[in-house]
């Protein structure tokens, strides 16, 4: 009898020593273990309730709640007071009036919604919600007060890491975003109009929208596939960066408060990050969109490990193909990446893609729009490798292309892509120069060609569409970015006269007041 106590005392101080052992390395470890990591870790020592499917009730979504609203914190941010100084006094007095908006006395509040993601105090939340906030406060589900710091944040993604001194915080189990399907259930959990911990649902309207909403400003009015729709967003007006985009977008009643906050499935496993809504009131119209959560976890790493995102390039420039697009390249291929250019010293240049191939597929999945490109390449690092296959006239080829940590060099100066990105987003459109074969086709002595035009923006009320050749600005030649920048700067009595001929050929000289756009 003695001995088998002595047994029993034995494995009983085995096991305590073991635990002890765990505990201790785990703590030793934790701060170099990546977010995925101390995931597993988590839900390892707490699982989910036992027999929870979504297969068993669809539409029983009282455990997905359960599981995540603990997790969804409400986030309030201070900005400083603006600075009016720059206003004429009836500017100041009329705001809205004249055409401007009145700017409120004193430090400037917004608010959204975070996703708790390891029990360390790490939250995911929207790069807008936080961007530029002189203060992050933040409340949990359980009326917990902490002040955050930023870690990082991904303009391109709209996604920032943000962090707070706590430990055991509950956490929402990070899912697959390549494995939801459209028509299955969903859950939206966040803070709209500063209503706590709100659950709605609905179903996953659609995949991989790209829409142009990274980059625009709060309650800018634009052209979306649904027609003419208000972007609303919680940051402060602030100007965000063009970027990348491949949402899900869903049903579930989304308004502005819930950017940042979760969306899940039924098994209350986090699948996106909502972002932004379209609407023509600027409430909910049935219009969500949401991050999906394998391109937030990449960024969302890098940012904890690196402190920014490490970004593989492809190295092309590149235009979504549909039967317009088509008429004015006169090519009979509709769908597809039509490649513009390839950078010197690209991956892409190095597997041999060039001026006029059409990307149809990235790893063996069909390819209709740039969201299929680019979230795929947006999840690799420098160094990784993604595979294409491409028409080069009516020849399936496939390259493997191995990512550069730079775009390379597409053939212009730092300074002249610059200069095209500011005119890119002052006008809405975008240019790419004649080569001499097709000046001499043209019969004209310079030009460039309009490649894209962003519905809503200035560009777009000239009423000039892609594919049409503008040879001069205000009677001077354009031969590139830099060249349409000067005529613009230089232009009097706010004037724009534009000289080409549209894709038919057809000439025109339309003269455009800047003042009539937006």
């Amino acid at each position: 009898m003695k001995k088998f106590g002595l047994t029993v005392l034995t494995a009983f101080l085995g096991g305590a020593l073991a635990l002890g052992a765990y505990k201790v390395i785990e703590n030793k470890y934790a701060d170099n273990m990546s977010i995925e990591d101390k995931q597993k870790v988590y839900f390892t020592n707490n699982p989910l309730p036992s027999g929870v499917s979504s297969a068993d009730a669809p539409t029983d979504f009282t455990v997905a709640a359960a599981e995540v609203t603990p997790a969804v914190v409400y986030i309030r941010t201070t900005y400083k007071s603006q600075d009016n100084s720059g206003q004429d006094q009836m500017q100041q007095l009329f705001g809205d009036m004249f055409g401007g908006r009145m700017q409120p006395q004193g430090p400037q509040m917004a608010s959204g919604s975070g996703v708790i993601i390891s029990p360390d105090g790490y939250i995911v939340t929207n790069n807008h919600v936080v961007d530029k906030a002189d203060k992050i406060e933040i409340t949990t589900n359980d009326h917990q007060h902490f002040t955050a710091k930023v870690i990082g944040t991904d303009p391109n993604t709209d996604l920032a890491l943000i962090k707070i001194n706590a430990t055991n915080l509950p956490i929402v189990k990070l899912g697959n975003s390549d494995n939801v399907k459209v028509g299955e259930w969903v859950l939206a959990v966040g803070n709209p109009f500063r209503l706590t911990s709100t659950v709605t649902a609905g179903i996953v309207s659609a995949k991989g929208r790209g829409l142009g909403l990274i980059g625009s400003n709060q309650d800018e009015e634009q052209e979306t596939p649904f027609g003419r729709m208000r972007v609303q967003r919680q940051n402060g007006g602030k100007q965000l960066n063009k970027g990348i985009e491949s949402f899900i977008q869903t049903d579930a009643a989304i308004n502005p408060g819930n950017s940042g906050g979760a969306l899940v499935n039924t098994k209350g496993e986090l699948i996106g990050i909502n972002a932004a809504i379209a609407s023509q009131t600027g409430s909910y119209e049935g219009y969500g969109f949401a991050i999906p959560i394998n391109l937030a976890k990449k960024v969302l790493n890098d940012i904890e490990k690196y402190g920014m995102v490490k970004r593989g390039y492809l190295g092309v420039s590149f235009k979504e193909l549909d039967q317009d697009a088509a008429d004015a390249l006169h090519i009979s291929r509709n769908t597809g990446l039509y490649v513009d250019d390839v950078a010197k010293g690209s991956g892409a240049a190095q597997a041999g893609l060039q001026h006029g191939d059409i990307i149809t597929k990235v790893n063996g999945n069909k390819v209709y729009e740039s969201s299929d490109l680019q979230e795929p390449v947006a999840r690799l690092q420098p160094g990784d490798k993604i595979n294409l296959t491409f028409m080069r006239g009516n020849e399936e080829k496939t390259a493997s292309v191995t990512l550069k940590a730079d775009a390379g060099n597409l053939g212009r100066s730092t300074a002249s892509t610059k200069s095209a990105e500011e005119l890119y987003n002052k006008l809405g459109a975008s240019f790419k120069p004649l080569t001499q074969s097709e000046k001499a086709k043209y019969h004209v002595r310079s030009g460039v060609v309009v490649t894209q035009v962003r519905p809503g923006l200035l560009f777009d009320d000239t009423q000039i569409p892609v594919g049409s050749i503008i040879t001069s600005i205000n009677r001077k030649p354009v031969n590139n970015s830099d060249d349409i920048s000067n005529a613009i700067t230089s232009m009097r009595n706010g004037n724009l006269i534009i000289t080409g001929y549209y894709p038919d050929g057809t000439a025109f000289n339309n003269v455009f007041q800047q003042g009539d756009g937006e």
